[in-house]
C-alpha cells in the first residue's frame, strides 16, 4: 500500500466520522464537537501568521471578539439572518487586522507578541465602554429562535454542527490551496528569509499585512459561529480575549505549526481538555491553564513538531517514499561489452 492510498483511506474515513458524529452523540457533545471546529477556524488563522508567515500573535482573541460582536448585533438589533453576519464579521474583522497589521509592520518578534497581546487585553475594556447589551453589560444574547436549523429533518444541534463544520471544512480548503499557490510561497518565503524574499522582488508589506488580514477574518469568522453554539458575544470577562489567544496559539502548538490539519487536532484535543477538566474542583480557572500549559510543554518536549508533524515522521518511516528511477537506456546498469577500463599507474 502506498502513500497516496493511505492518505485517501485516512481522509474518507475521517470525513465518514465527521459526517456521522452528529446522528451518534447526543446534543451536548454534538456542541463540543462544534465548538472545536470553530475552535479550529480561528487556530487555522492564527496558524497562517504565525506558522506560514511568522509572525507571532497573541492577540487573535480580540479579532475573534470583533466577529462575535458583529454576529450578535446585527442579529439581535438590525434583524439579520445569521448566516448573512458571517461575510460581515469576516470584513470586519480582517479591516481591524489590516490597521493592526500597518503599524505591526515596524516590529517583529517578540515585540510584536507585545503589541497584540496590549490588543487581547484592550478589546474587553473598549467592548464594555462601548457596546450596551442587556442589562447595560457588555453581553448580547440574540434570541435562541435565530439559531434554529434551517432543514427539518435536523435538529437544531446537528443543523448547527454541520453547518459550522462546512464552513471550517472550506476554509481549510482554501487554506490548503493558498499555502501551495505563489502568495502562500511568498508567505513562508517571507517567514524563512526576508531579506531575500525583498531582493526576488516579493513586497514583504504586502504579503505581511494581507496574512494579518486573512488571519483575522478566518478569527472573525470562528467569533461568529461561537455565538450561534454558545447564544452569546461576551466582553464582560477582561480575561476571555486574553485566555481565548492563549488557546489558539496552543492549538497551533500542539496540533502542528505549518501544517494544515495540525489547528484542527490541536483545536479538538484542546475542548476535549476543557470538557473534562473544567468543574472538577473549585477554581476550575486556575486547573484548566495548568493542564494547557503542562500539555503544551510535553507536547514542545516529545513532538517538538507537533502532533500531526510527529505522525507524519512517523508516516514516512513506515511508507518511505520510492526513488524515481531514471526513465534512461542505461538505467538498468552498463552494457558489459562496451564497458572500458581506466589505466592505472600499474598499467603499461
Amino acid at each position: 500500500m502506498n502513500r497516496t492510498t493511505v492518505r485517501v483511506v485516512v481522509g474518507v474515513l475521517v470525513a465518514i466520522a465527521v459526517l456521522y458524529a452528529p446522528y451518534y452523540f447526543e446534543p451536548v457533545w454534538n456542541r463540543e464537537l462544534s465548538r472545536a471546529a470553530y475552535f479550529a477556524i480561528a487556530a487555522m488563522g492564527l496558524n497562517l501568521l504565525t506558522g506560514f508567515n511568522g509572525q507571532i500573535s497573541i492577540g487573535h482573541g480580540a479579532f475573534f471578539g470583533v466577529g462575535a460582536f458583529t454576529s450578535a448585533i446585527l442579529v439581535d438589533t438590525h434583524g439579520w439572518s445569521f448566516e448573512a453576519t458571517i461575510p460581515a464579521a469576516a470584513v470586519l474583522a480582517a479591516v481591524v487586522g489590516v490597521l493592526v497589521g500597518i503599524p505591526a509592520l515596524r516590529v517583529k518578534g517578540l515585540h510584536l507578541a507585545l503589541v497584540t497581546l496590549g490588543l487581547a487585553v484592550l478589546f474587553p475594556r473598549v467592548g464594555q465602554k462601548y457596546i450596551d447589551g442587556a442589562g447595560g453589560v457588555a453581553l448580547v444574547r440574540p434570541k435562541r429562535r435565530e439559531f434554529d436549523s434551517l432543514l427539518s429533518f435536523l435538529a437544531d444541534d446537528q443543523w448547527q454542527y454541520l453547518e459550522t463544520v462546512l464552513i471550517a471544512a472550506l476554509l481549510f480548503l482554501l487554506a490548503w490551496n493558498l499555502v501551495r499557490s505563489r502568495v502562500g510561497r511568498a508567505m513562508i518565503a517571507v517567514r524563512d528569509q526576508e531579506v531575500a524574499a525583498s531582493t526576488v522582488g516579493i513586497n514583504v508589506a504586502r504579503v505581511k499585512v494581507g496574512t494579518f488580514a486573512l488571519s483575522a477574518a478566518y478569527a472573525g469568522i470562528a467569533g461568529a459561529l461561537s455565538v450561534m453554539i454558545d447564544r452569546a458575544a461576551d466582553a464582560t470577562n477582561p480575561l476571555l480575549a486574553f485566555r481565548n489567544s492563549i488557546e489558539f496559539l496552543v492549538a497551533v502548538v500542539i496540533g502542528g505549526t505549518a501544517t494544515i490539519t495540525g489547528p484542527a487536532v490541536g483545536a479538538l484535543i484542546l475542548v476535549l481538555l476543557r470538557r473534562h477538566t473544567d468543574g472538577l474542583i473549585e477554581g476550575k480557572e486556575v486547573l484548566s491553564p495548568a493542564i494547557f500549559g503542562a500539555a503544551l510543554i510535553t507536547m514542545i518536549y516529545v513532538l517538538p513538531e507537533g502532533i500531526v508533524g510527529g505522525l507524519g515522521k512517523l508516516f514516512g518511516r513506515l511508507f518511505p517514499a520510492r526513488a524515481a528511477v531514471p526513465a534512461t537506456a542505461g538505467a538498468a546498469g552498463p552494457d558489459p561489452s562496451t564497458t572500458t577500463t581506466t589505466p592505472t599507474e600499474e598499467e603499461p
